[in-house]
């Protein structure tokens, strides 16, 4: 329940500054974990990345600014917005009708009220995981630099997934794999560097390896950690993202785990678009650790 007591004092500092700056480093820091696992919570849990629940919320609260007489300019200020255009463009998308419409009595606005976080109870389905420590093992594999906004990464991955399968490295990489002591064996998809605000952001699609590092491709060692693994099976992307989503959504607000600052890893047992045996690999710390 900590952890879940800790997102919902981030909605408080979200709650608190919707008229002034929403610093994600200070949200990420009293979740206790980094900026891109809070926005990918965040996003999991709501249903809508964080950007676009804070746009709602100013909006939302705009409305009701407008409708209680302030000016257009006032509102627009207010919410951070640098001009009324820009402001009013927002507003209509959002409300379906201009700012100045909307200080008219009797007319309707769209509410978004605050979220609430706390676990819901839900169908019982089963997740297979395990937990497992591994030492460090490297990979070789090819290497694409990510935007720190996860909404942006969403289209980057697969796009990078599409071009690494058709421009012939993905059948460049089964030749390098390597048996190794951790028992790591598949196409992994790896998510680095957000942990650290200073770090360049990157997303290698690569195998376990420690053979030269073929021209055009990359090396990355990944550190030891304890993992939270996740097994599942089914037709991608959407078995995979779906099981992404339980992990946050479910397991980990009652695992008595949380996100440690380290990659994430997707590791595609047998990659079959149809049918895939995949795992996804969490770094985890004990709550409080």
């Amino acid at each position: 329940m900590e952890w879940m007591e800790r997102l919902e004092s981030s909605l408080v500092y979200i709650e608190k500054n919707l008229t002034g700056i929403i610093d994600y480093k200070e949200l990420a820091a009293i979740a206790c974990c980094s900026e891109y696992h809070y926005q990918r919570i965040f996003s999991y849990m709501v249903g809508v990345p964080l950007t676009e629940y804070i746009r709602r919320r100013r909006l939302s609260l705009a409305g009701v600014d407008l409708q209680e007489g302030a000016k257009v300019i006032d509102a627009a200020v207010k919410y951070g917005y640098e001009s009324s255009n820009s402001f009013a463009r927002a507003f209509k998308k959002l409300h379906g009708l201009t700012p100045s419409q909307a200080q008219k009595e009797g007319v309707p606005l769209k509410s978004y009220p605050r979220i609430k976080f706390q676990i819901s109870i839900k169908g019982a389905v089963e997740m297979e995981y395990r937990i497992e420590k591994k030492e460090a093992f490297r990979i070789v594999g090819a290497r694409r630099t990510l935007s720190k906004e996860i909404e942006e990464n969403f289209n980057e991955v697969p796009e990078f997934w599409t071009k690494v399968t058709t421009d012939g490295t993905l059948q460049k990489l089964f030749p390098l794999m390597d048996s190794n002591p951790q028992g790591v064996q598949g196409i992994m998809g790896i998510s680095t560097g957000f942990g650290d605000e200073t770090a360049v952001s990157e997303y290698y699609i690569g195998v376990a390896s420690d053979q030269t590092v073929p021209e055009g491709l990359s090396s990355y060692t990944v550190e030891g950690f304890t993992w939270a693994i996740f097994s599942g099976r089914g037709p991608m992307p959407q078995a995979i993202q779906e099981l992404e989503k339980r992990i946050v959504t479910d397991w980990l607000p009652s695992s008595g785990y949380e996100y440690a600052d380290g990659p994430d890893i997707e590791l595609y047992i047998e990659p079959n678009p149809e049918e895939a045996a995949f795992e996804v690999w969490i770094p985890v710390v004990r709550g409080n650790e």
